[in-house]
């Protein structure tokens, strides 16, 4: 129902939004305007970007928490998204999301309403907040099963081609 709401009210918004601003100011004006935030947002967004991608680098190399990285990637992402959407209610989002505060302030919001249960990586390690891979105090536990062959190994195998 909210996507719904989304697709029919945004338009509806940007609509309005066109008609005050082209009946203000005109035309051309409106349209540089869009078009300005269109290339202004661009840049904005890919250097926002950037220091997104670093910090997740930098969250991996660590072996810290990538989430919040990630969302903040996404909401730069979703900003580039709704800059080269052409109206001002979108470009408005938009150049908001671009702003480091308010996309903390989303996150912590979002974060709050997700309980995550478990995380892992890769086949299984645990992720444990705060901590090397390895310590010296760690203990690696395992267990094993002997696989013995099924036929004599002095014979060869069907898939060897023998005398």
């Amino acid at each position: 129902m909210y996507l719904f709401l989304a697709f029919l009210l945004v338009p509806i918004i940007e609509i309005a939004l066109f008609i005050q601003v082209g009946g203000l100011i005109g035309l051309w004006p409106t349209l540089a305007i869009v078009v300005l935030t269109a290339v202004l947002g661009t840049a904005l967004v890919r250097t926002q970007g950037r220091m997104a991608l670093a910090n997740l680098q930098r969250s991996f190399a660590e072996l810290d928490d990538p989430t919040e990285p990630l969302a903040h990637g996404a909401m730069i992402l979703l900003s580039g998204v709704l800059l080269l959407t052409p109206g001002f209610f979108t470009d408005a989002v938009g150049f908001a999301l671009l702003v480091p505060g308010i996309r903390v302030a989303v996150f912590r919001y979002l974060k709050s309403k997700v309980t995550i249960t478990q995380f892992q990586m890769g086949n299984g390690a645990q992720f444990r907040s705060g901590s090397a891979p390895f310590e010296q105090d760690d203990v690696i536990d395992g267990e094993f099963t002997e696989v013995r062959p099924r036929q004599d190994p002095s014979k060869p195998s069907k898939w060897v081609e023998g005398p």
